[in-house]
């Protein structure tokens, strides 16, 4: 994956990709104290145009907050109007986005009020996170050796930096073993998401996903929940455990990078008929009407580079 570009927005300009850059004594680099929000600019017919930014943005802010960050130094707008002019500036078409905000200037006696806060904006084409072929085929998933964050130990509400340790470990072990993506069990031993992606499971046509106390509430998450009520089907937030995972019709998961994509195999269980089901499809097919401005829900959910 190449992460190349033309120009990053760092604290309020922007500087060639070269040159943005950060000294090796940044507090977050050592410690992980830092939030980011991982976005999609998609193609229209009325040219780029960013999926969901001010849900985005909103959540970059609270995962500020939660971080302990008491002084933002940008609103919304600002950060919304410069994530245009990144990706606009760099004359994508289709792009990823990342902001990240860091602890910088201090920090190193473990409290977030002796630094002072960094933001950066980047942009780069990424197209396939799990790879083309997943989309149609689904891809093979087991349960990781590593459990979730317990939500009073790192928020999970929050996309801190630190947190994504976890996600590391327990996907570089599933993909040693063979598999493409962790499934990771919460404290609890109930089914919580995968390293960077929400889960649903299909048993006799209705969804289910967990409850979201132990688990990110996804904006990806949030717009299938919507498509699918759309769909006229029915959605449970509630508790899985990992047998259920098994012997269900479908389980498909969800987010920003990897979009949707069905598990067709968990544990060396097969998943329904071993390919993506029938609703997944629906609900993809759905979904990608929606991020490329094709249905009704595109316009109050995408924001177009050149307004």
């Amino acid at each position: 994956m190449g992460m190349e570009s033309k120009y990053i927005w760092m604290n309020g300009e922007l500087v060639e990709y070269e040159k943005a850059t950060i000294h090796f004594l940044t507090p977050a680099l050592h410690y992980g104290l830092g939030v980011f929000e991982g976005i999609r600019c998609y193609a229209t017919d009325k040219g780029p145009a960013v999926f969901r930014l001010r849900e985005h943005i909103t959540r970059l802010f609270n995962s500020s907050k939660v971080a302990g960050f008491r002084i933002f130094p940008f609103t919304v707008q600002e950060i919304m109007d410069a994530v245009r002019q990144t990706v606009a500036v760099n004359g994508f078409d289709e792009c990823y986005i990342r902001p990240l905000v860091y602890l910088t200037d201090g920090g190193w006696n473990l409290t977030v009020d002796a630094g002072r806060m960094g933001l950066g904006i980047a942009v780069w084409e990424w197209n396939n996170y799990l790879g083309k072929e997943s989309l149609e085929n689904g891809i093979r998933a087991n349960i990781s050796t590593y459990t979730r964050h317990h939500p009073n130990v790192s928020m999970t509400k929050a996309k801190i930096t630190g947190n994504y340790a976890n996600s590391i470990l327990a996907k570089t072990e599933s993909v040693r073993l063979g598999f493409e993506e962790a499934i990771m069990l919460d404290p609890q031993g109930y089914v919580a998401e995968c390293t960077g992606e929400n889960l649903f499971v299909i048993r006799n046509g209705v969804l289910y996903t967990p409850i979201t106390a132990p688990v990110l509430e996804g904006i990806t998450r949030d717009s299938i929940v919507t498509l699918a009520h759309d769909l006229g089907y029915e959605v449970h937030e509630a508790p899985i455990s990992r047998d259920q995972l098994y012997i269900a019709d479908e389980v498909f998961v969800c987010g920003t990078a990897a979009e949707c994509i069905a598990l067709r195999e968990i544990d060396f269980r097969t998943i329904g008929s071993g390919k993506m089901g029938p609703i997944t499809r629906a609900i993809q097919e759905t979904f990608q009407s929606a991020i490329h401005g094709r249905h009704p829900r595109s316009a109050e959910w995408l924001a177009y580079v050149q307004p």
